[in-house]
């Protein structure tokens, strides 16, 4: 269980991960040294996993995300899995209850690139029987906050 100060720190670092330890620190209420180490602390629980820069992937020419719900031979997961890892343009991928065994989530330039993907690609990795396709028309919530689900 995390404690106050580390549930401030995580909440301050999702929100900005640029801030200082000495920033952080004031923020949280502490020096920047004890800031330091409870950060390291966290990074090292794998609490925190990485720091990288939100693009936007409209300003780079990805405009198009889609959902994939794929169904694949049962024997297959752990290959399935591997090559998901593997593949660029699968942002996400989760595991599912229901109808399909995954849920993708790609992105790329337009719809001429997802129907090459889909066809080239994710149609053929291992196992895969089935691929049902979700194309998003407009993102309404840009992925919101971990620490804000936290009640």
């Amino acid at each position: 269980m995390l404690d106050k100060t580390e549930t401030a720190i995580l909440k301050l670092l999702e929100d900005d991960g640029r801030l200082s330890y000495a920033e952080l620190g004031e923020k949280v209420g502490l020096s920047k040294s004890p800031c330091w180490s409870r950060v390291r602390e966290l990074e090292r629980q794998g609490v925190i996993r990485r720091y990288r820069a939100d693009i936007d992937a409209a300003a780079v020419g990805l405009e198009l995300h889609a959902f994939v719900q794929v169904t694949i031979n049962s024997a297959r997961h752990t290959d399935f899995e591997a090559a998901v890892n593997r593949h660029p343009s699968v942002l996400e991928c989760f595991t599912t209850a229901g109808q399909a065994d995954y849920l993708l989530h790609v992105l790329v330039r337009g719809i001429g690139e997802l129907d090459e993907l889909l066809r080239a690609e994710i149609s053929r990795l291992p196992g895969v029987q089935k691929v049902e396709t979700t194309v998003c028309m407009k993102t309404i919530k840009h992925r919101g906050s971990v620490m804000a689900c936290l009640r």
